[in-house]
């Protein structure tokens, strides 16, 4: 059968189940916005900038756990994905990037936008390859996708465009199948191991990050068993903090304090899941477990007495017998203690006074309060992940999604953009910083266009403002910092999408509730 590369690799994708595919396009894609167009199963969802559509892939396969697509235009316009694509990289899911390139005939020359696509998408995937001849395809592809999915990242395939539109082999065939991610459990000696030091063990923490999502009766259990706090990392707030009576809050830089004592005041540190960076937040005369399905992140910021490679929910299935009921519970009822006074002290901040602006903390709170138990929210790096960390509640249907590896800014307006679209019947919420809004706010326009109903809340204090925290913490003058912002209602009122300022505390309620149940898009700014 004739066809182009173009259309095999239209053809490929759509067998392995993909809906869409985000980007800007450009001449060195016509091949395959043709060949979608043809075809007409999956859709070309255009953003106005390629970050936003690497953000949003990366919404739609955390939401989803299944192959999300971006794509870019030669040179500057693939270059436009990379730092959407480390956060996808960064919060291990399956991406797969197509980035076109100059004529192959050219490559080397320093012709127009020429760039090295190969060596630019190095770090932040697990598979770049440039395809120059058409008998590479579908093989070069399917093994870019395979690879974006059991090894949970990024994938790029780098495609000139007259490549594209070259005849592909008449022989290849679209025979596509969805591997299925493995169950890894660690060898029964080495569970039989750690049951012996937990056996062992007086004051036991747990720690837990993404890692947890699907195993949160696996751990509340565990810590049933050992009579253990919990603690969660960022990431693994949605999947541990929930209908969970052994939960003492986060730890880190944005945690509580009840976490980061119940971690320090441990003779042992269990870590599931988790890849928390900060050294100074682990204590240093414990003995430390990490179980991670990654063996390369065991280690990777504390030194560790035990290591296990294994998913949590199976490692955990078979690590509970072995263990042995605790009675002492002094450890975790002195930290659960601490975690009410230190929740107690959170709540008390989230107050209505309209002699004052209105408090983020009052805010944060009010919009978990209104919004549907299945919401969906995102939140920008700084200031409105802190309130969201610490007033979102989760219940085990709700998400959220956010930069918290990676730690880029302007990602919340681009994950809910992809998230809308992956779950139309879903409220999505994004939080967004007004400096983070105002980067990529040319996307707020993607917002009209694909006529998704996002809510768009912007905490508009006109100031970069943990970056603001952070310098005063260090000694410094907040230079620099200070954001002179236009009046982002009236922008969305122009733009198409119901937009209103709320000033007072008094008035935030009511018109939270109009917000959310308004079902069309809408940007509510304070």
């Amino acid at each position: 059968m004739k066809q182009t590369v173009a259309t095999l690799i239209a053809k490929t994708l759509d067998q392995a189940g993909v809906k869409r595919i985000w980007g800007v396009t450009g001449d060195s894609l016509n091949g395959l916005s043709d060949s979608l167009h043809r075809m007409g199963t999956i859709e070309w969802l255009g953003t106005r900038h390629e970050e936003v559509a690497a953000f949003a892939a990366g919404a739609e396969a955390q939401l989803t756990g299944e192959l999300a697509v971006c794509a870019g235009s030669c040179g500057p316009g693939n270059l436009h994905l990379i730092n959407g694509l480390f956060d996808c990289h960064r919060n291990h899911v399956p991406v797969l990037a197509i980035a076109a390139h100059i004529p192959s005939s050219e490559i080397g020359s320093g012709y127009f936008q020429e760039t090295h696509p190969q060596e630019l998408f190095r770090e932040c995937s697990h598979y770049c390859e440039l395809v120059s001849n058409p008998e590479q395809l579908p093989r070069v592809l399917e093994i870019a996708m395979r690879k974006a999915i059991l090894n949970r990242g990024v994938s790029v395939v780098v495609l000139p465009g007259d490549v594209a539109l070259r005849m592909a082999p008449e022989d290849a065939e679209v025979v596509w199948q969805t591997p299925a991610l493995p169950l890894v459990q660690p060898p029964m000696s080495e569970l039989n191991r750690l049951a012996e030091t937990l056996n062992g063990a007086k004051n036991i923490t747990l720690m837990c990050g993404s890692g947890c999502a699907g195993a949160h009766d696996e751990v509340v259990k565990l810590a049933e068993l050992l009579q253990a706090p919990i603690v969660h990392a960022l990431r693994g707030k949605e999947h541990i903090e929930w209908d969970n009576p052994y939960s003492v809050g986060m730890t880190g830089l944005i945690g509580f304090s009840s976490g980061y004592h119940a971690m320090m005041n441990a003779d042992t540190l269990v870590l599931l899941g988790t890849q928390f960076p900060y050294r100074a937040f682990y204590p240093t005369n414990a003995t430390i477990v990490q179980v991670d399905i990654n063996p390369g992140s065991i280690g990777a910021h504390c030194p560790v007495n035990m290591a296990l490679v294994g998913d949590i929910k199976t490692t955990l299935a078979a690590l509970l017998p072995q263990l042995e009921a605790k009675s002492d519970d002094k450890f975790l009822n002195k930290a659960l203690e601490h975690y009410r006074s230190a929740r107690q002290d959170l709540d008390s901040l989230a107050t209505c006074n309209d002699n004052q602006p209105i408090h983020p903390q009052y805010l944060a709170q009010q919009i978990s309060r209104y919004a549907d138990d299945d919401a969906i929210f995102t939140c920008d790096v700084g200031t409105p992940t802190v309130w969201a960390a610490r007033y979102l509640k989760m219940n085990g249907k709700r998400r959220l999604l956010g930069s918290f590896n990676h730690g880029s800014m302007a990602n919340a307006m681009p994950q809910a953009i992809g998230a809308q679209a992956t779950a139309p019947d879903k409220q999505v919420v994004a939080l967004c910083g007004d400096g983070g809004f105002t980067m990529l706010m040319g996307d707020f326009l993607s917002l009209a266009q694909l006529q998704l109903p996002v809510k768009v809340v912007v905490f508009n204090n006109s100031v970069l403002g943990f970056v603001a925290m952070e310098m005063k913490a260090g000694g410094y003058l907040t230079d620099g910092t200070d954001l002179h912002n236009p009046d982002f209602a009236a922008i969305a009122n122009a733009a198409g999408i119901k937009g209103f300022r709320v000033e007072k505390a008094s008035e935030l309620d009511a018109a939270l509730q109009a917000m959310l149940a308004h079902p069309g898009r809408r940007c509510w700014t304070w």
